[in-house]
C-alpha cells in the first residue's frame, strides 16, 4: 500500500519550467507509478497576504487556498518541499505559506500559562529538498545550513513533522549530467515514498 505525499512546491515562479519544478516532477511521477497518492500544492499559485500580526494569525480566517493546502497536508503522511535558495532562505513566498497554513489550532496547539505550544503535525515525515547556485558543502561549512535548519527544527518539527530528511542541490547551473544524476535521485526517492 502506498503512501499519501502532499508535494510543495516552493518556487515562487508561477510559470514553471525551472530545475526544481523538473524535480519536484520526477518525485511526482515515480511516486505515482509506484502507487503512492500525490497531492501537490503549487504555492505561487495561491492566494497569499501578508501575516501583519499575532492576532491575523491565530484568529483572522485563512483563505480558501490556504484551507485546501490545510487538508492536502492533514491528509498526507509525507510531505515534500522543495525550493530554490534566495538570499540565503526559502523565498518569502515560501516563507508566507507557511505563516498562512500552520497556524494555531491546525499545526500547533494552544500554548498554555507557561508552557510551550503542542505539535499537532505528528505522523508525518518530510524530505525537504533546496538548490542553490553555490556548492551544497560551501552552504553547509560556511553558512552552516542556518535556514535549512530553520525550516527542519522551527517549523516542521515545532509542529510534531518527523523525521525530516534534508536534500542540498547545489550548483544548479552546472553539468548536464549532473542535472539528469539529481532528477534520477528524486525519483528514487518518490518511488521510495521518502
Amino acid at each position: 500500500m502506498g503512501k499519501r505525499i502532499a508535494l510543495i512546491q516552493g518556487h515562487p515562479d508561477p510559470a514553471g519550467g525551472h530545475f526544481g519544478h523538473a524535480l519536484a516532477d520526477a518525485y511526482e511521477r515515480a511516486a505515482t507509478e509506484a502507487g503512492h497518492e500525490v497531492r501537490v500544492i503549487d504555492v505561487a499559485r495561491l492566494e497569499l497576504p501578508l501575516m501583519r500580526n499575532a492576532r491575523e494569525w491565530e484568529w483572522k480566517p485563512a483563505s480558501a487556498s490556504i484551507e485546501r493546502a490545510q487538508r492536502a497536508i492533514a491528509w498526507a503522511e509525507h510531505l515534500v518541499i522543495v525550493f530554490p535558495l534566495w538570499l540565503g532562505d526559502m523565498p518569502a513566498v515560501l516563507k508566507g505559506f507557511f505563516e498562512q497554513v500552520l497556524r494555531p489550532g491546525f499545526a500547533i496547539g494552544k500554548a498554555g500559562p507557561g508552557r510551550m505550544a503542542k505539535g499537532l503535525l505528528t505522523g508525518r515525515s518530510a524530505r525537504i529538498v533546496v538548490t542553490m547556485g553555490m556548492p551544497a558543502f560551501f552552504y553547509a561549512i560556511y553558512y552552516r545550513a542556518h535556514s535549512l535548519k530553520s525550516l527542519k527544527r522551527n517549523i516542521l518539527e515545532f509542529c510534531g513533522v518527523s523525521p525530516v530528511r534534508t536534500t542540498v542541490i547545489g550548483m544548479v547551473e552546472g553539468r548536464k549530467e549532473a542535472r539528469e544524476d539529481w532528477l534520477t535521485r528524486l525519483a528514487v526517492f518518490g518511488a521510495q515514498g521518502g
